[in-house]
């Protein structure tokens, strides 16, 4: 068992696990404990000694003084893998939210672990096969889902949970769920008045820092509001970072600009233009990124991990939010669908036939796009709509660019949802699936490689479990009201930002994909196309990818996201040599590890 740090925090432990004084366990420890000092005074006071001042030891401790139970005492996001030798036993753990990666492999009775998938993949005795469960996942919702990977034998720890292997047997549990279904009598008045306390809570612990600290800064209510709480606990001027579209329709500098300056923030901001080396960025992806970044939005983010290199090594970030308080275009889209669904289907099929013979547009947030896609979401099941409206390649365009069927693993994740359809309000379900999935295996995993790659803590304050679990008590109308989303963060915050944050619409780190694939990065994505086709051709079917490629360049399609997927699926799997060549033997065993993992 090992470690390798980044050089965040000089913790006296070195590069090495942190051995017990009696060397009788040893922790590899990543990610940061909040309430540690709390800890490790109860713990003082039971008559441990500590030679250090790191909470990679504080968490030592707390298992061994509590074992398993120790995790739920835990406030922060962390991965641990704990050896102890009398039992010659060890135990892996993850935080709540997924905030911090933990991999697995098991082969015969050993288990193979890290925090990275290219810690894995670097022994020899781990084959680099594509899952195609994994890919089935991924080719839908644009990224992968727990427990999946995109290699065949290799899985992720679940959040809130852990593992212990002992003598070849492996046994797990959860020590914290996502809440669901727990609602209480609140007023707006009683709701707002919580938050405020627990922003309050939440931010003073994730302000601790021994290193330059500073914030990401969009200029929406989600970092303005963290900033707000930053700045009234800190007693110096932060520093921000923030990146712009000014090539974009709709440009957010000014907003971003105009919380700096009532803040008082030192604020450095980057225009990300196709002047930049995008290519180059898009191809060290491959590397930093444990499997394919097929979310667009990774690119701003790494250049808002270098900006923000050059004066911190921790920042705060607003993600968490949406997921918890409901700022999702889709969750509005779930309600309009159950109207038009009422519909002929006949009436849905002619009006999108009507739209798709509109000017194709540049932008993902254009009416044309939006509106195409809504329709088609309204076509299939709400559960499916639910995850296409963010994602890319319906069922039938996946059939189409493959040659051999993929087992259907999405299904058994989204029968999760549809079995809470309908629940007690249309908004809760989604926003448990979103929280259990789309923010682990998304958002968190997209701003943790970006960020480390650049030896950035990036520490999202929304996450706080406790903030998770009283958003779970709200009702979906302090969420969304009529067209106002996230209701109960704006009520909060109305008298404390600028009107104008409170009224923009949402934009976030969307790049303009589409224009984009056709300008600076058109040889980029050309060239790995084609490529990756001809070396997998036995699973990818050449002529399709080829039309799309095609249709998009040509204009008459906008379909930038599902090519953007497809060109860092391939070059991820070039950088790591995966193979995919498939005998009926190895599609059953896809089958049969999508139908247990379900």
């Amino acid at each position: 068992m090992g470690a390798t740090r980044l050089k965040i925090i000089d913790l006296e432990s070195g590069d090495q696990p942190f051995v017990s004084r009696d060397g009788g366990a040893a922790i590899a420890f990543n990610g940061e404990i909040y309430n540690h000092l709390q800890i490790r005074a109860e713990l003082e006071t039971l008559g441990h000694q500590f030679r250090s001042h790191c909470d990679t030891e504080t968490v030592l401790h707390a298992f061994l003084e509590w074992d398993t139970l120790c995790f739920s005492r835990l406030r922060g996001m962390f991965a641990a893998a704990i050896w102890t030798e009398s039992g010659k036993r060890l135990v892996l753990a993850r935080d709540r939210l997924g905030i911090k990666p933990l991999y697995i492999a098991r082969r015969e009775r050993d288990i193979y672990f890290g925090s990275e998938l290219k810690a894995i993949l670097s022994h020899p005795e781990i084959e680099r096969r594509l899952c195609l469960a994994g890919l089935d996942c991924y080719l839908a919702t644009n990224y992968v889902p727990g427990p999946w990977t995109l290699v065949e034998g290799i899985e992720k720890l679940a959040p809130g949970s852990w593992m212990e292997w002992r003598d070849g047997e492996i046994r797990s549990d959860s020590y914290w769920r996502l809440p669901r279904g727990v609602y209480n009598s609140w007023t707006m008045d009683s709701a707002t008045q919580e938050l405020d306390r627990l922003l309050r809570e939440s931010i003073r612990e994730h302000l601790l820092s021994d290193v330059p600290l500073g914030m990401w800064l969009s200029g929406g209510i989600d970092s303005s509001t963290i900033l707000h709480y930053a700045s009234q606990a800190s007693g110096a001027p932060l520093k921000t970072f923030s990146i712009s579209f000014r090539a974009r329709s709709f440009d957010e500098t000014e907003y971003i600009r105009r919380v700096a300056r009532q803040y008082g923030t030192e604020h450095q901001e980057l225009d990300l233009s196709p002047e930049k080396d995008l290519q180059g960025a898009i191809e060290e992806f491959a590397r930093y990124s444990d499997e394919p970044t097929a979310d667009a939005g990774a690119l701003p983010v790494w250049f808002l991990s270098k900006l923000s290199k050059t004066r911190t090594t921790v920042s705060l970030s607003g993600e968490g939010a949406d997921e918890l308080f409901g700022g999702y275009l889709t969750y509005r889209a779930n309600r309009l669908a159950r109207l038009v669904r009422r519909l002929p289907r006949k009436a849905i099929e002619w009006s999108l036939a009507a739209l798709r013979r509109w000017p194709v547009s540049d932008e993902k947030i254009s009416l044309e796009y939006r509106l195409k896609r809504f329709l088609e979401g309204c076509l299939v099941a709400p559960e499916r709509a639910h995850i296409y409206w963010n994602g890319t390649f319906s069922d039938a365009e996946k059939a189409a660019i493959l040659q051999l069927p993929l087992p259907d693993a999405l299904r058994g994740l989204l029968n999760s949802l549809r079995e809470l359809l309908p629940g007690e309000d249309d908004l809760s379900p989604y926003l448990w699936f979103d929280q259990k999935h789309f923010l682990p295996d998304d958002i968190l995993t997209k701003v943790d490689r970006m960020s480390m790659a650049h030896s950035v803590e990036v520490r999202p304050p929304f996450l706080d479990h406790r903030i998770v679990e009283f958003a779970a008590t709200l009702p979906a109308s302090f969420k969304i009201r009529g067209s106002r989303q996230k209701v109960i963060l704006k009520e909060l915050m109305k008298d404390k930002l600028p009107r104008s944050i409170l009224r923009r619409k949402k934009t976030g780190l969307d790049i303009p994909a589409h224009e984009w694939l056709r300008g600076p990065l058109r040889d980029l994505l050309m060239s790995t196309l084609m490529a990756g086709v001809a070396e997998h051709a036995g699973l990818f079917r050449p002529s399709t990818i080829e039309n799309l490629l095609r249709l998009h360049m040509e204009r008459r399609a906008n379909l930038g996201y599902q090519l953007w997927g497809l060109m860092t699926l391939f070059l991820w799997m070039k950088e790591w040599r995966i193979q995919t060549e498939y005998s009926p033997a190895a599609e059953g065993w896809a089958r049969e590890t999508a139908r247990t993992c379900t």
